[in-house]
């Protein structure tokens, strides 16, 4: 009796062992130095599980050829995160056997090439209050391609009275990410500790905050400055409101949407304050720029990557073409319209490639760039963060869509499937 006791549970556990090796994967992958177009030895390679809080569940140092080796406990889904100078790179592990290569870049406090391409102010008024939402495009074009990473990698100057209602940041090649940001000096001073990367493509890092101050009058006077030279400071707001420009720049209207005004100033200065008056109440109307933008010919025909340089002189190839008339010079936020007047929600994500967040209702818990972790979460939490990171990959699945930017077959696989875990996680509430 107690050896066929002995024998069934043997056999239960090798099914279990069996079951195991069956689900455990492998994610190997190649990690090169693009500032060297070299292998990166000797960095860290972890595997972080999106579904526990960020929680890391295998690591790996790469080899003298920049491989390194993980293996999956469960089914996912899982990041990869490779850590080299201290800055953190990501990608989704992938299913498989697709290789997860990965590119980093070495690493300084100050790099040469960094600027500011558009710093964009999107204002609204409300209940005696102006509300913007303000984001900076950061192009990096070092030469070899170096990451700008510290304490201090991008500063920023709000107005002293402003109160900050939150804050995001997304690189290059990623999704949006919630971070914090840090007072730096003077009132109204702050900086972001997260990485400048080079750019990719037409792509660059985006800096966002949102932040409220009070209207005196009905109105409210800017001195806006920028901390790196700005190709162009935009300011956007509903027809109903007045923009009344002031001393240090010259703004043209830009006429873009018959929803919205927008004003450009070019060639920002450093330390070189740029004022104008906003006044009046209104409102952006975003659900109605997004439907119009979405009806534009030509928008999702392009191949992916395919349709940024060789469409310039097509509006309707570019996230924005399309939408109102095209005036006599280069639109300088053309690249940026659809999504800008599509509100889409930047700040509502956090993470690093899979964006988590908590409950609505629940404090926000700020993602830490350098270690890329969260506390521990409950399951309802997690869940609750699992839907989140749906709905903003099938925002950024729009974007692309609209922009031009994925193929059409592409396009309509990847929302079946984002769609069918959607509802899978909507049945777990």
């Amino acid at each position: 009796m107690r050896s066929t006791r002995f024998a069934l549970r043997s056999f239960a556990f090798s099914l279990l062992a069996s079951s195991a090796l069956i689900q455990a994967a492998t994610v190997t992958g190649t990690v090169t130095d693009k500032t060297t177009n070299k292998p990166a030895a000797g960095d860290t390679a972890v595997l972080v599980d999106v579904q526990a809080g960020m929680g890391e569940v295998a690591h790996a140092t790469t080899d003298a050829r920049g491989r390194y080796s993980l293996v999956e406990p469960g089914s996912g889904p899982y990041l990869v995160r490779v850590t080299h100078q201290g800055a953190g790179y990501f990608i989704a592990a992938p299913q498989g056997n697709v290789p997860g290569d990965l590119a980093v870049y070495d690493v300084a406090a100050k790099v040469q090439g960094v600027s500011i391409e558009a710093d964009v102010l999107e204002v609204e008024s409300e209940n005696g209050q102006l509300k913007v939402t303000e984001r900076y495009f950061v192009h990096n074009t070092s030469s070899p391609p170096t990451t700008q990473w510290s304490a201090r990698s991008f500063d920023v100057i709000l107005p002293a009275d402003a109160v900050l209602n939150g804050v995001g940041a997304q690189r290059p090649s990623g999704l949006p990410t919630t971070v914090k940001l840090e007072p730096d000096g003077p009132k109204g001073h702050y900086s972001f500790n997260f990485p400048i990367q080079p750019d990719e493509g037409e792509k660059d890092t985006l800096f966002q905050l949102s932040y409220s101050v009070p209207l005196s009058s009905g109105k409210y006077t800017f001195n806006s400055q920028v901390t790196l030279p700005a190709d162009n400071l935009a300011v956007i707001l509903p027809k109903s409101m007045t923009f009344t420009a002031g001393a240090g720049a010259a703004f043209k209207s830009v006429p873009e949407d018959p929803g919205v005004q927008t004003f450009v100033a070019r060639n920002a200065l450093p330390g070189k304050a740029i004022e104008f008056t906003i006044s009046g109440e209104g409102s952006i109307p975003r659900e109605q720029q997004g439907a119009a933008a979405s009806q534009q010919p030509g928008m999702g025909s392009q191949e992916s990557g395919g349709g940024q340089d060789s469409g310039a002189a097509a509006t309707g190839n570019q996230p924005g073409g399309g939408i109102g008339a095209p005036i006599g010079t280069p639109n300088p936020l053309s690249k940026y319209t659809w999504w800008i007047l599509g509100g889409l929600a930047l700040l509502m994500a956090a993470g690093a490639a899979f964006l988590l967040r908590k409950p609505a209702g629940a404090p926000v818990v700020p993602f830490d760039a350098g270690a890329g972790s969260y506390p521990s979460s409950s399951p309802a939490q997690k869940n609750a963060a699992l839907l989140n990171v749906l709905k903003e990959e099938l925002f950024a699945l729009e974007s692309e869509r609209i922009s031009g930017t994925i193929a059409p077959q592409e396009y309509a696989e990847v929302k079946a499937a984002l769609e069918t875990v959607l509802k899978r996680a909507l049945n777990r509430k």
